[in-house]
C-alpha cells in the first residue's frame, strides 16, 4: 500500500499552511508534496541577448527558491517526522498546482487564503479560489 500524498502549495511567506499539512499528514502517515510556483509569465518579442539573460535570471531564481524557500520547509517536515519532498516550478500557481495533484494522485491539497496582495486577488482572483473551483482533488484553505 503506497502512502497517500498531500500537495501543499507554499507562497513563501505563511508558515501556517504547510504547518497545518504536515500536522494532517503526522496523523495518518502521509507525504507531503510542497509546491512554490514562481510567476513567469513568457515574452513573445525577445532579442537573442535577452533570450540569455532570462534564462540566467531564471536559473538564479529557481536556485534562491530551493534555499531560501524551499529547504526550510522540507526540513521542518523531516524534523516534526513527516516524509516531504519539494517541488519549485515556474508558471501561474492554479495550474501548476492541478497539473502536480493529478500527475501525484494526490488524496488532497493545502493552500493558504492569503499570499496575494488585496489589489491582485480583486483583479485577478487569488490562488485559493481557483483551486476551489478548478482542484481535480478535496482542498484545505488555511487561513
Amino acid at each position: 500500500m503506497t502512502k497517500e500524498i498531500f500537495v501543499v502549495g507554499y507562497d513563501g511567506i505563511d508558515t501556517a499552511v504547510v504547518d497545518y499539512a504536515i500536522k494532517c499528514a503526522g496523523k495518518i502517515d502521509a507525504s507531503l508534496l510542497i509546491v512554490h510556483v514562481l510567476e513567469w509569465s513568457p515574452f513573445a518579442f525577445l532579442t537573442p541577448e535577452e533570450i540569455e539573460s532570462r534564462h540566467a535570471k531564471r536559473s538564479e531564481e529557481l536556485a534562491r527558491a530551493e534555499k531560501a524557500v524551499m529547504r526550510p520547509m522540507l526540513d521542518r517536515a523531516v524534523a516534526a517526522g513527516v516524509e516531504a519532498s519539494g517541488a519549485v516550478r515556474f508558471g501561474a500557481a492554479v495550474s501548476i498546482l492541478c497539473d502536480i495533484a493529478k500527475e501525484k494522485n494526490a488524496e488532497q491539497m493545502f493552500v493558504g487564503r492569503t499570499g496575494e496582495t488585496p489589489l491582485k486577488a480583486r483583479v485577478f482572483g487569488s490562488v485559493a479560489v481557483g483551486l476551489a473551483q478548478a482542484s481535480p482533488v478535496p482542498i484545505v484553505i488555511v487561513p
